[in-house]
């Protein structure tokens, strides 16, 4: 089965800095009721900008089936 990697946020860690949001190429990411960073997995294609710009580091790249 194919895989393809994908952003994900650890909610409960997540300070809805927007950081994640501004450096998303394709606007998969929005920050939900101003409490957590929240992505579309539609839209992400997993380029891995979001993970390094979070300063909390609760943004990750998992692998998910195609």
């Amino acid at each position: 089965m194919a895989k393809r990697r994908k952003a994900f946020v650890d909610q409960g860690l997540c300070v809805a800095c927007g950081c994640c949001v501004k450096v998303c190429p394709l606007s998969a990411i929005q920050v939900e009721r101003g409490c957590y960073a929240q992505v579309d997995i539609q839209k992400c294609v997993g380029c891995g900008k979001c993970v390094r710009e979070c300063p909390a580091s609760v943004v990750e790249l998992r692998e998910v089936p195609v």
